[in-house]
C-alpha cells in the first residue's frame, strides 16, 4: 500500500526525487559514502526513514534511520485507529528486528528471519537477512539490515528487493554502503 502512495505521490507531483552520490550526511550523526548513485525520494508518509532506490520505489528499497530517539515512532499504521511502532532504547537485537517484521507485516506480508549475527556496523551493531512475501502480489523479496544504538537512538539499513533477479544485483553495492557508515558522538 505504501509503495502505491509514494507512486501515486511522484504522479501528482507531490514527491520529489533527487540524484545522490560520494558521502552523505543523514540525519545529524550519521555520514554513509554510497557505492554509486542513489535515488532518494521525498514524499508524504515516508519518514522518518529516508528512503533511496537504484530500480524506482515499486522495485528496490534502501531505507534509513538515522537517530530515531527513544519512544519514537519507526512507522505510524493509518486507518480506522492510528498504531505507532516504537523504538526503545532498551530493545535487543531481535526485538528491533520484530519491530521491523511488524512493519514490514501491517498490510498482510509474510516475514522471515533467515539470519541475526552482530556487525561492526556504526561500531557495534548487528546484521539480519530475511525472506518477505508481499501481500499485494505474493512477490517473494530479499532483504538484508543492518542496525545499532548508539547514545540511546536507533541507526538502521534495511534494503529489499525481488529475490530472483534484483536483490542479488545490488547486495554487494548495500553491504559495501553499510561498512562506511560513521557516527558522530
Amino acid at each position: 500500500m505504501k509503495v502505491l502512495v509514494i507512486a501515486l505521490a511522484l504522479l501528482a507531483g507531490c514527491a520529489s526525487v533527487a540524484k545522490l552520490e560520494g558521502e552523505r550526511t543523514v540525519g545529524e550523526r550519521m555520514t554513509i559514502t554510497l557505492d554509486g548513485a542513489w535515488n532518494q525520494v521525498n514524499a508524504p508518509g515516508v519518514g522518518p526513514a529516508d528512503l533511496w532506490t537504484l530500480e524506482g520505489v515499486p522495485v528496490d528499497r534502501l531505507l534509513i534511520y538515522a537517530g530515531v530517539k527513544d519512544g519514537q515512532p519507526v512507522h505510524t499504521q493509518t486507518g480506522g485507529t492510528q498504531k505507532h511502532i516504537t523504538f526503545s532504547s532498551r530493545m535487543q537485537p531481535e526485538q528491533i528486528v520484530a519491530m521491523f517484521e511488524g512493519m514490514f507485516t501491517r498490510d498482510g506480508s509474510r516475514f522471515r528471519l533467515t539470519r541475526l549475527e552482530p556487525s561492526s556496523f556504526a561500531g557495534n551493531g548487528f546484521r539480519f537477512e530475511y525472506a518477505l512475501t508481499r501481500s499485494a502480489d505474493d512477490l517473494q523479496l530479499a532483504g538484508v539490515g543492518y542496525a545499532a544504538v548508539s547514545n540511546g537512538e536507533l541507526f538502521a539499513l534495511l534494503y529489499q528487493a525481488p529475490r530472483i533477479e534484483f536483490f542479488p544485483r545490488h547486495r554487494a553495492r548495500v553491504e559495501a554502503m553499510a561498512r562506511t557508515v560513521k557516527l558522530k558522538d
